[in-house]
């Protein structure tokens, strides 16, 4: 554990993670500063839990001398680690670390951490249910929604804390060790801020880097770029695969998941695949991830099928939405990235009307062509983005600029017929014009839900 009583720590960044760090240091003891680019009036939510533990606060911009005069710096993970004054403050020798590293000091129990560029939340929510229902104590948070460092208080010697993992938090560790790792896919994203593929894959790699031969980490055998990974690992390895058998791990055999503990021992049945409740290859994949961690954890083949069965789709992962006419809306707001998009078309036959844009990854927009020929209707650009797609996707399908997602929803449901498909598989990051995904995911529902007037609210089911 960290020594934090008396220490000056700074906080970089008010968002979930940085509010949670700061109180948490806080209550420790240390002398805490926070420090935002955001005004004093965004803040105002923020600021009365600050200031009721004594958190000293610095809004409007990053003041130089204030990082100097530190013992150590937490940084959020939404703030680049090239902002000249936490360059600066790592020039001078100031430790800087992530929310993720703080609370990995102080978390107790097992650590389970799932990253990938797809299929991150989905798979932790499942693993955690799955987790639950074999009765150990159980807790999931990270970039999911809960912060790591609010995990803390609760955690025991036999609680496992089940953490979805971004390439941010990963930036940041030091000795961060997860006794389960598992890297569901690596595919271009946040190319904007790590500058390059090979500086991506290698924030992702840092996952087990402190892993020993203790410990286990879970790959994809279908990914190319988690392949290579088995020859930088200390870690047990496990595979897993929809296409083909894997020496040790779970994978797709006679319509159903199976799972083989080593070589030398015959593969089990642990569910049909017809009992998979979820849309798309891609969430196989999520439940054969699942399956590795919760069999490397000791979990009964029965525990695991139940809680796979009775699981329903992650808000804003190709959720269902409502059905108007006959033209059924499905909102998969969290498809930040081609590949997330891709993998979203690719669970509807086709009839799609799609809707694309927000703000642009450094993202490559022709790799979606050969799918919206085959499965897409017209696409409806919106947000920053519009321009650059229509550019890269021009002569594949109809296009229709619509600017904003109310307007884009509005015609999409005016243009598609009965039996066909709504779909906000954006492909890009929502900070043009929303506060995150989850803003935009619910704005889409509520103007779904307004068109057939039901409270956007509401819980709506199938």
């Amino acid at each position: 554990m960290m020594e934090l009583k008396d220490k000056r720590i700074l906080v970089v960044g008010l968002g979930k993670s940085g509010l949670a760090s700061a109180i948490f240091l806080r209550k420790k003891g240390a002398q805490v500063t926070v420090s935002d680019v955001r005004s004093v009036e965004a803040l105002a939510n923020e600021l009365p839990a600050l200031l009721d533990v004594g958190v000293m606060v610095e809004a409007g911009g990053h003041g130089l001398l204030t990082f100097r005069r530190q013992d150590w710096i937490v940084v959020s993970p939404g703030v680049p680690l090239d902002t000249p004054e936490l360059a600066q403050a790592r020039g001078f020798g100031t430790p800087v670390i992530g929310e993720l590293e703080l609370a990995s000091r102080f978390l107790q129990g097992n650590i389970l951490a799932i990253t990938g560029s797809n299929g991150k939340t989905t798979t932790t929510a499942l693993c955690g249910d799955i987790f639950r229902a074999s009765g150990q104590p159980t807790q999931v948070g990270g970039n999911i929604g809960v912060p790591v460092i609010a995990l803390v208080p609760a955690s025991t010697a036999e609680t496992w804390n089940v953490l979805e993992v971004s390439s941010f938090q990963l930036e940041t560790i030091v000795e961060f060790h997860p006794n389960i790792a598992v890297i569901l896919n690596i595919t271009p994203d946040h190319l904007d801020r790590h500058g390059s593929m090979e500086n991506y894959v290698a924030a992702k790699e840092r996952i087990f880097e402190n892993q020993t031969v203790k410990d286990f980490l879970v790959l994809n055998a279908e990914d190319s770029e988690s392949q290579p990974m088995a020859g930088k690992t200390k870690a047990g390895v496990f595979w897993f695969s929809t296409r083909r058998p894997v020496r040790q791990g779970g994978f797709v055999y006679q319509e159903a998941v199976v799972w083989r503990a080593s070589e030398q021992t015959a593969a089990e049945p642990v569910l049909p695949l017809s009992e998979i409740p979820l849309k798309g290859e891609h969430n196989v994949e999520n439940v054969l991830a699942a399956v590795c961690s919760a069999k490397l954890a000791g979990i009964s083949n029965d525990v695991i099928r139940k809680a796979v069965g009775a699981f329903r789709a992650v808000e804003h992962r190709l959720e269902f939405v409502a059905r108007i006419g006959g033209v059924e809306f499905y909102n998969d707001s969290k498809a930040t990235n081609v590949d997330a998009t891709m993998k979203a078309i690719g669970a509807f036959p086709g009839g799609i009307h799609l809707i694309l844009g927000g703000k642009d990854k450094n993202s490559d927009y022709t790799l979606l062509n050969p799918l919206l020929k085959e499965r897409v209707r017209a696409v409806y650009t919106i947000g920053a983005a519009a321009e650059k797609i229509e550019s890269q996707i021009a002569g594949t399908v109809d296009v229709i600029r619509c600017q904003t997602l109310e307007r884009a929803v509005d015609q999409a449901a005016s243009e598609a017929k009965s039996g066909e498909i709504v779909l906000l598989a954006p492909a890009c990051s929502s900070f043009d014009q929303f506060e995150n995904y989850e803003h935009r995911g619910q704005c889409f529902k509520q103007y779904v839900l307004a068109r057939q007037g039901v409270d956007a609210w509401q819980n709506v089911s199938a």
